[in-house]
């Protein structure tokens, strides 16, 4: 993907894997890493590592690219970003970041600072919107941390409860609350053009969310297919447009 990008076939974006990997590598003004050592943080980091190993040049090459990628890209006729389109996170992203897209190393920096402008911007744009789930109820995620707030459909405005929203494993969907979500939790896609989003590792045949918002990750890296959409200038997203192998 790096040599698609500098030859000029791909543009690529920062998602969370990568600005995790960021700060796994990146130690703070206090010299603790900006993004613990843990068990839990080692794991996700564990196959990555694998393939490249630990502090070797291709580690630090690898980590210096992922601090050039923007964390979100307009064409004018389509948007994308990885997880979440929001205008309010995405003006304050370019605010940190240069002419080219790339965030300043103080605003990489405050985003690991949980509760700081930035940590908010950047795990919204390449987390997703996160709910708290009511009643002290809670979940398993994929990579078996138990958790109480929920990644919820942002583009679904027809979904009314936590459950609808939620993006969870099935078999973990029982345990959501059927209760109805708060006002405004669900903000919908504001983007007048359509918007391409990966991150949830979605299941079954692939097919646009709505009208404006295609989310393309169906879990090429877990075995599933890898899916792209064909656009071709169309102001509404078609399910004939979509293509995927695997």
């Amino acid at each position: 993907m790096q040599g698609m990008q500098a030859a000029g076939s791909a543009a690529v974006i920062m998602g969370n894997h990568e600005l995790n990997a960021i700060g796994y590598a990146t130690r703070g003004g206090d010299g603790r890493w900006l993004r613990r050592h843990s068990r839990k943080n080692a794991a996700q980091h564990a196959a990555f590592l694998a393939q490249i190993g630990w502090d070797t040049p291709g580690h630090r090459e690898a980590v210096e690219w992922f601090r050039s990628l923007p964390v979100t890209v307009d064409l004018g006729g389509i948007r994308v970003c990885h997880a979440w389109w929001d205008d309010r996170l995405i003006a304050a992203a370019r605010a940190g970041s240069d002419a080219n897209g790339r965030l300043s190393e103080d605003y990489l920096r405050a985003s690991f600072g949980k509760g700081s402008a930035a940590y908010t911007t950047l795990e919204g744009l390449t987390k997703g919107l996160e709910a708290e789930l009511p009643d002290g109820a809670s979940f398993v995620d994929h990579g078996g941390v138990e958790r109480r707030e929920v990644r919820v459909r942002w583009w679904d405005e027809d979904a009314t409860t936590f459950r609808e929203a939620a993006i969870v494993p099935e078999a973990q969907r029982a345990r959501v609350p059927h209760i109805a979500l708060p006002p405004g939790a669900l903000p919908g896609n504001p983007s007048p053009v359509p918007v391409f989003v990966g991150h949830y590792w979605f299941n079954g045949t692939p097919a646009p969310q709505n009208a404006n918002t295609a989310v393309l990750d169906y879990g090429a890296a877990i075995k599933g297919p890898l899916v792209a959409y064909r656009w071709s200038g169309e102001d509404v997203l078609s399910n004939d447009r979509l293509v995927w192998v695997g």
